[in-house]
């Protein structure tokens, strides 16, 4: 679990709150179901709309790491890399063969595969690198659709605004009707506004981190299978990987 994630959504929905009982209004009156539906309703389908099915997947899919994020494992990969240099050194390149179907990770166990077919060491890394910039484009791609939800989510408040004052000059003779048209309208610009600069907006950045993260342990990986295959020290490899811990 990210506690970072769970603090500052909690903080923030919290000051608004706050904010909101300091000034003498009512919690109440935020919640605006009318408000809500015309913005996120708003919001998803225009996303929808600009975003390729599987794009609009990837996105959903990749919600999930906002509050658990995907396993940073670089140590974990140093040691491994390590080993396999090791074990490279004692009994060949061939030894490794034996490596692959314990490993889950489809990126690792294509280019320890590599590795074992003998592949040249720049063909290796450039093979592996068209990989990894495949997928690093693939990933951005779903994290920009909260990046897209959090321009579009604004201008829908804005939207639900207007529509809350068009139901309030209809009913200009009848006031029972005033007030409900209002608050909608009013609340409907705090709901656009609060959940971009609140939610989408936040989470989009966070995942983009996430991706940088995934590309940097790739390439760190990378360099790890390249010394292999080049023959080089164990310790240098693992010196050499270790510079991309931060």
């Amino acid at each position: 679990m990210d506690k970072i994630s769970v603090v500052g959504l909690t903080l923030g929905i919290a000051a608004l709150i706050m904010g909101q009982v300091i000034e003498g209004g009512h919690i109440a009156s935020l919640l605006q179901p009318t408000a809500f539906l015309i913005v996120i309703g708003g919001t998803l389908g225009a996303v929808m709309l600009q975003s390729p099915l599987k794009v609009f997947r990837e996105g959903m899919r990749m919600t999930r790491w906002v509050f658990m994020p995907p396993p940073a494992s670089h140590a974990a990969l140093i040691r491994q890399a390590t080993s396999w240099s090791q074990i490279a050194r004692k009994e060949g390149l061939l030894a490794l063969e034996a490596q692959i179907p314990r490993i889950s990770d489809s990126f690792t166990r294509k280019g320890l595969q590599l590795l074992v077919d003998g592949v040249e060491p720049q063909r290796l890394r450039e093979v592996l690198e068209v990989e990894i910039d495949a997928w690093a484009a693939q990933m951005r791609q779903g994290a920009r659709i909260w990046e897209a939800a959090g321009g579009y989510a604004p201008t829908l408040g804005i939207l639900g605004a207007v529509l809350g004052l068009i139901h309030v000059m209809e009913n200009l003779t009848d006031p029972s009707k005033l007030g409900a048209g209002i608050a909608v309208a009013f609340v409907a610009t705090v709901y656009g506004v609060g959940f971009a600069n609140l939610v989408f907006l936040p989470m989009s950045k966070k995942l983009m981190a996430y991706v940088a993260d995934g590309v940097s342990q790739r390439e760190m990986l990378v360099d790890g299978l390249v010394g292999i295959a080049n023959g080089d020290n164990p310790r240098i490899i693992e010196s050499r990987m270790q510079g991309y811990i931060a």
